[in-house]
């Protein structure tokens, strides 16, 4: 018996199809997930979708179960939730979580499933792979009792970050962002808002993640004498200019990267990938982070969706997938 799903692929830079596809018949250990809801990561995927991914980083961005090559053809994607149909018993119809491209059904091993906590809805779950990168971030940052921090970019994952951060105890936190909508998301989170113009200075702490020069630029002036950046953004195949001979070295200040595809150093000797995702997960108990989900969309929108998130004619946080049963009506083959 053949059984097949349906997956959205980039077929080349700016255009996405959705594909039929064969699904592999189940090992002892593996399990077969029904897609709930999947997450587009406006900003990554995005770049990806536009054919923006420099040829020196291919095999560094390469997703856990993509299929096909940079710029494309490409199934791509991460933000993964489903429930399991087949498999080992004590996964049998539970939510998972799942760093799987956008497809209505999939066969993976067990291993690589998470299961979502019961008090995580698993629309909000969607949202684990950005809140596990905001983790990552802040075992890197190791923001101090009362430290003043500012988050710069207000999209899914500076969101994400400064909603943890509203967490720690003395911490101060003003997310940062030029689009005056943000405000409304900063107020969900439990976190002070300003215009880049009207922001604090005189941080302890700056993570950047607007992926914009300025944005950079600004983090760099909003920090205290031996303050750090914190850079979390990705700029494909951009290259960005820095202002490095002002005050850069007088105030003797620090940028450095954080990225998700490797644990901390920090955490590395005690934390494992597996413990970071649960973490997340269970981090996601919180209702006020349904403020990242922005919108919402039917699988089968996906090829005109993407061109719109792409260029921000549909702005966008995190855009929630959605899979009705008539998505997945290929049926099987004797």
């Amino acid at each position: 018996m053949t059984r097949r799903a349906r997956a959205f692929w980039v077929e080349a830079p700016g255009k996405g199809a959705i594909r039929e596809v064969e699904l592999p018949v189940p090992g002892p250990d593996d399990v077969l997930v029904r897609a709930l809801f999947t997450g587009v990561s406006r900003g990554t995927e995005t770049l990806v979708f536009a054919g923006r991914v420099p040829g020196n980083q291919y095999a560094a961005m390469r997703a856990p179960f993509q299929e096909g090559d940079f710029p494309g053809p490409v199934k791509y994607g991460y933000l993964g939730v489903g429930v399991v149909e087949e498999g080992p018993q004590r996964l049998l119809g539970r939510t998972v979580f799942c760093l799987h491209p956008h497809q209505t059904r999939y066969v993976v091993p067990a291993a690589s499933v998470t299961p979502v906590p019961d008090a995580v809805p698993a629309g909000r779950a969607v949202l684990a792979g950005t809140v596990e990168t905001a983790v990552n971030a802040l075992w890197d940052a190791a923001p101090l009792l009362g430290d003043r921090v500012a988050v710069v970019g207000g999209g899914m994952v500076g969101c994400s970050v400064a909603a943890l951060l509203a967490r720690f105890p003395g911490v101060r936190v003003q997310l940062i962002d030029a689009d005056p909508a943000r405000e409304v998301v900063a107020d969900a989170l439990g976190v002070d808002f300003a215009l880049p113009g009207d922001a604090h200075g005189d941080r302890d702490l700056v993570v950047h993640a607007s992926a914009t020069e300025q944005g950079l630029a600004r983090s760099l002036e909003l920090l205290r004498p031996e303050g750090t950046v914190l850079e979390l953004s990705w700029y494909g195949d951009r290259r960005v200019a820095l202002p490095l001979g002002e005050a850069f070295h007088s105030r003797r200040l620090t940028l450095r990267s954080s990225q998700v595809g490797t644990v901390s150093p920090a955490r590395v000797a005690t934390h494992t990938y597996a413990d970071r995702l649960a973490l997340a997960l269970d981090l996601l108990a919180d209702p006020a982070l349904d403020a990242l989900v922005s919108g919402e969309s039917a699988f089968g929108e996906l090829p005109q969706l993407m061109p719109r998130l792409a260029s921000g004619e549909t702005p966008a946080l995190c855009h929630r997938i959605r899979y009705d049963e008539e998505d997945d009506g290929t049926g099987t083959d004797a």
